[in-house]
């Protein structure tokens, strides 16, 4: 499987990471750290439960429902102690290490001689477009689901919470349970890369999860930047924005290996790709100005 092919499978695989993102951060203005956690925790869980011979079924619905509890404690921890955002993200996130290490009981678990979401879904004869057909058969669908929850009016008072919390909270709206709900549902979809992820690379790491927050973040950025100088303003072309911004980043480092750039470096080129895309529109900005 060649470089580019890799990266836009990944790209799939994380876009429930990205739309996680995108909801804690551009919809609540949470910068939520939970997130390399809750992706272990996916994979954690989905390993688990595929290694004994759980159905999909159950292995899908645990690891949401994981990942949620994972966001809703971060939720309860900012909005009931009233500890910083950021800092209740932190100390979930570093507790969910130990919280894998423990289900795993070792560092890896592979999925040796296990039958993944991918074997059981024999859309196609080549397993290479079949992944890629089922992995973006799971991505429309979450889109769609998101996209229609954003719709309704509980998701109506999600983003009017992100906009104006006192507005919303002067209309009766429990502004703190919609907190919880929004980082629930944010990690719930990170839980879900994770699942995707374990299945598609085949086995589980405790370390899998570590600066998984870069990538969401990246795909999300390039969409802000997209929807800005685009002017977008609907809900549905800006979830296919963000998982078009995962697809497109997981490429970038697709090309960078491909030129034959030092693997050892990839953390490292990340980084200055996710600075460029935050610097451009201030740069343009500026020279307007």
């Amino acid at each position: 499987m060649d470089f580019y092919l890799t990266a836009l499978l990944q790209g799939l695989c994380f876009a429930g990471i990205a739309l996680g993102i995108y909801i804690s951060m551009k919809i609540f203005n949470i910068p939520d750290i939970t997130t390399d956690g809750s992706y272990t925790l996916g994979g954690v869980v989905t390993a688990l439960l595929l290694t004994h011979q759980q159905p999909v079924y159950i292995v899908l619905p645990a690891v949401i429902v994981a990942g949620a509890l994972a966001g809703a404690i971060t939720g309860l921890i900012h909005t009931r102690l009233k500890v910083n955002p950021l800092l209740a993200g932190i100390l979930v996130m570093t507790a969910l290490y130990s919280v894998n290490l423990t289900l795993m009981g070792r560092s890896n678990i592979p999925l040796i001689a296990v039958k993944t979401l991918f074997d059981k879904l024999p859309l196609l004869t080549d397993p290479n477009e079949n992944t890629g057909v089922v992995l973006s058969l799971v991505v429309l669908l979450i889109t769609l689901l998101i996209g229609y929850l954003l719709k309704t009016d509980f998701g109506l008072a999600m983003r009017a919470t992100g906009n104006s919390e006192t507005m919303i909270r002067a209309l009766g709206v429990n502004t703190n349970n919609m907190k919880i709900a929004g980082l629930a549902l944010a990690n719930g979809l990170i839980a879900l890369s994770g699942y995707l992820m374990t299945q598609f690379q085949g086995f589980a790491d405790i370390n899998m999860g570590i600066g998984i927050v870069i990538t969401g973040l990246g795909s999300v950025i390039i969409a802000e930047t997209i929807i800005n100088w685009l002017r977008i303003t609907s809900a549905w072309l800006s979830q296919a924005l963000v998982i078009a911004g995962a697809i497109a980043f997981q490429m970038v480092l697709a090309v960078t290996l491909s030129i034959g750039v030092d693997a050892n470096l990839l953390k490292l080129v990340t980084a200055l790709f996710v600075l460029l895309i935050v610097s451009l529109p201030r740069l343009s900005l500026s020279r307007n100005t």
